[in-house]
């Protein structure tokens, strides 16, 4: 017997759903290599120059707001911490996904053993960015970003000690930390880590990774 032509059409509604769900979501297929859409503004960096290693600028607030990612960017948000601050970081990588239509993955990292593991996952999920929130994962990217200088990865709120050029932080006086072996930074405030810093940060960083100002520190 013929099902009734009303259930045929929910099936093939979500047969639809379905398909077009799979297509967006799997990231073993080719990607094209991610440019920025739009312009950074004046004072974001000195334009007669290029950043050295290392190197710390500080731009003009909001010189980086006409920079958005291109379509499907593809992000892994790696984050570990349950304290105000991560939330926070959290939170505004959340919503500038959302804003700008990025290709968002979250990984939680449990414990300190599950760390590297979890940074490694990451990688293999061959992501556009890998942008990390928590002090707990500084010293672990520390040890991994070195050996994989084919992947880009984005500190917020906090930065490596030693940066290589595949990796950008975003810092700011009240935040700082560099790892346990230089500890936090006097001048530490987890009030720092506002609604308003955080959603700044990130987008920030983004911008600067996607016009090639990267192993640096962004100050704001």
């Amino acid at each position: 017997m013929r099902p009734p032509l009303r259930a045929v059409a929910m099936l093939a509604a979500t047969a639809a759903l379905v398909a077009a769900c799979d297509s967006g979501d799997d990231w073993s297929q080719p990607h094209p290599a991610p440019s920025a859409v739009g312009t950074l503004g004046p004072g974001f960096v000195d334009p007669s120059t290029t950043p050295a290693p290392e190197a710390t600028i500080t731009p003009q607030p909001g010189s980086w707001a006409g920079v958005h990612p291109p379509e499907d960017y593809r992000v892994v948000l790696l984050t570990a911490g349950s304290d105000d601050p991560t939330k926070a970081l959290v939170t505004a990588v959340r919503e500038w996904a959302d804003d700008e239509h990025a290709d968002l993955r979250t990984i939680v990292v449990g414990n300190a053993h599950d760390a590297i593991p979890s940074i490694a996952k990451a990688m293999e999920m061959n992501p556009d960015l890998i942008v990390s929130a928590g002090g707990d994962l500084i010293d672990p990217l520390a040890l991994v970003t070195p050996n994989h200088l084919d992947e880009k990865f984005l500190v917020v709120g906090a930065e490596l000690a030693e940066p290589t050029h595949n990796v950008t932080s975003v810092d700011w006086d009240g935040a700082s930390f560099r790892g346990e072996g230089l500890g936090m930074s006097s001048t530490y405030d987890p009030k720092s880590f506002t609604a308003e810093r955080c959603a700044a940060a990130v987008r920030a960083g983004v911008a600067a990774v996607l016009n090639d100002l990267t192993g640096i520190v962004v100050w704001l």
